[in-house]
This record gives structure tokens, sequence and C-alpha cells, in this order.
């Protein structure tokens, strides 16, 4: 369904809105880190991987050779109770040695389900191929799947995706560098100027001038002290500060996949005149049959009639004058019975004509 959507008007465009510094930036060093890792689901119902999977049978013996179990060599074990899976999970920043974290583990072979499953003793490896932790548990699995012997069957969700819930441990920290430099790095999520200088000021009349240095748009260099616990409560203390976002640029984002359409509320649009209609062709099949007279040396057919009607809906102009906001865009834009992708041509329209004072983003 195409949605429409446009932002809250409330404030005016250039009014600027507090906010806590911590919601406005990223501190440099203080980041989460993705782990993965290969590993093996057994105890399935039958929905396991199938024979044309190799690397599965292969896995599983492997396994047994490394638990003492001999196994000659060209041996094929049909498994049909197990799948290889891969292994994901997220650890958040400075997460310690012995702290469980949430896996996904998700099929790689043809497994139809991982649904009632158990992971086995699985290494997770950073980028580095370093192993930060290892995973097992039991498999919980959202979706199901069902198919009778007519070869019918019913999905729901995703059978062959699942989580454990607090099935991996930290066996060593992710090394970071936040507590050896001298300097707090503070990365803006929105690069602004204003905003830049509003935080370094802000920091410099709460802990002393020179203390924050705007680099540029998207960075603020921080001097913080080197004493762990200092630092600690210096963080705590940045985390209290609130200063004023600069301006936002305007935008119209456009998901032509969806038909959604967002328009920010610092969105205008200069003098211009539009126009808005629609044009319908409607094509009308129908099929007669021509029958010859009885004694005329012809043959029946079926003769197609072909009915083409052009309808064109009137539209009036809609002049919008210098500096029109975002309100008065979304009442024309009503007024004119335009749909989400209409609104698109519309505002695209506008910005080939150098009206639309906004970026237009496509995603």
């Amino acid at each position: 369904m195409a949605v429409a959507l446009w932002g809250a008007h409330s404030v005016s465009a250039n009014a600027s809105i507090a906010m806590p510094i911590m919601d406005l930036v990223d501190v440099q060093g203080i980041r989460g880190n993705q782990l993965v890792g290969y590993g093996l689901v057994v105890g399935l119902d039958g929905t396991g991987d199938r024979n044309q999977v190799k690397f599965t049978s292969q896995s599983v013996t492997n396994m047994l050779r490394q638990f003492g179990v001999q196994i000659s060599e060209g041996t094929d074990p049909k498994l049909k109770n197990v799948a290889s899976v891969s292994v994901t999970a997220f650890i958040d920043p400075m997460a310690g040695k012995g702290q469980t974290v949430n896996i996904v583990v998700s099929s790689l072979g043809d497994a139809k389900s991982l649904r009632g499953g158990t992971l086995l003793l699985t290494p997770l490896r950073g980028v580095d191929g370093e192993v930060y932790a290892v995973a097992q548990g039991n498999v919980i699995v959202g979706g199901a799947s069902a198919e009778g012997l007519s070869g019918s069957k019913v999905t729901i969700n995703t059978p062959t995706t699942g989580r454990i819930p607090n099935g991996a441990t930290l066996e060593r920290e992710i090394p970071t560098d936040f507590n050896q430099k001298p300097n707090i790095t503070l990365n803006l999520r929105t690069p602004s100027f204003t905003t830049a200088k509003n935080i370094a000021r802000a920091v410099n009349n709460t802990f002393g001038s020179g203390v924050a240095t705007a680099i540029n748009k998207a960075k603020v260099e921080v001097l913080a002290p080197m004493d762990t616990q200092q630092r600690v409560t210096f963080m705590s203390m940045l985390e209290e500060l609130v200063v004023e976002e600069g301006r936002r640029p305007a935008r119209v984002v456009f998901n032509s996949r969806t038909g959604t359409v967002v328009v920010g509320k610092n969105v205008t649009v200069s003098a211009a005149a539009v126009s808005h209609g629609s044009l319908t062709v409607t094509i009308r099949e129908m099929q007669s049959v021509s029958q010859p007279n009885a004694f005329a040396d012809g043959e029946t057919k079926v003769v197609n009639n072909s009915l083409v009607d052009i309808n064109q809906d009137e539209a009036p102009m809609y002049i919008w004058p210098e500096g029109t906001e975002l309100s008065t865009i979304v009442d024309a834009v009503n007024s004119l019975g335009a749909t989400p992708d209409d609104l698109m041509s519309i505002l695209q329209a506008l910005h080939e004509a150098g009206a639309l004072n906004a970026e237009l983003v496509v995603i």
C-alpha cells in the first residue's frame, strides 16, 4: 500500500531543539562488534539438510572423528536430523569475559526447519580471525512449516532461522583504546558546523576553556583525564550536558519500492504554479462470431471488436507563493487529489524547475 508521510509542523523551520550531547554523537572507541561462526544443529525431526548438501555430512564426519569414532574414508552418513548453520552475534561495547549475548542461527543448506534443534558448541570469531566467544543451546524458531503428501505446503514466517537468548559466552574481551588516548573524539551522527560549535562551547563553559575543540562539522575533540575513575566521572558529566542542535538540511525522501514519501519540516518552495491531472485509457475487448449464409462458400470465424476510450480529468492550476512551508504544501497536494506516486512526480518536477528548496533522496 502506498503511504505518504509529512514531518510535524509544530516547530518553525528555523527553531533549534535542545538535546543531550550523547543523543547527537558517538564516542570513538566505544562501539559494538560482530562475531560469526559455523556450526551444526542436531536433533531435527527429519527437517535437516538433504543428501546433496555435502558439507553437512563432511562436518559430521570430522566432528565424530574428534570424539574418537572411527569412520572409513568415503563413508557418506545420510542424516536428515542435522543442519549446517551460520551463527552470528553482536557484542555490546566494552563487554567483559563471562558475559552472555544473544545469537542468531540461520540455515546454510536446504533444511526445511530448525524447530526443535540444538546448536552444538560453536566458536565465534571476529574480523581478525580470533575466537572471542563460544555458542551452544536450544534454538527457538518463530516460524513453522507443514507439507502434505500431495505437495501442498504452508509456511508461517521463516522456520530456517532462529535465536538462542544468552546462547553465547564471551571468552575474551575485545580490545579498545578508549582509556589509553588523552583525547576523546565525539563523532556527530548528523554532521553540522553549528552543532559542532555548540558542543564545543557547552563543554568549554562547563569544564574550562580549551577542553573541547571543534575539528570540523563531523568531529569534536575533547581533552579527558587519564585516570580511569576520573574519566568515567568526566563522561558521566558529559552525558548530562544539553546543547542546541543545528538546523537539519531540508530533505524529501522517496522509497519507490513501497511508495513512501517523507517530507521534512524545513522543506519550502519558491513561487511556482502546479497543475496535476490524470489520463485514463480504457480498452474493452469483445468477441463475436461471423456466420456465413447456408449456401455461401465461407467459413465461420471469431471476430475481435475493440472499444478504446480516453478520459482526461480536468485539474486546476494551483499557485504556491514564495516561501510556502510544509502545511501549505500538504494542503495543496491534498486539494489536487494526488496519490504518493503523483506526489513524487510533482516534487521531482518542482525540483527540476528550481522551485523546491530541498534535497531529493531516493532509497
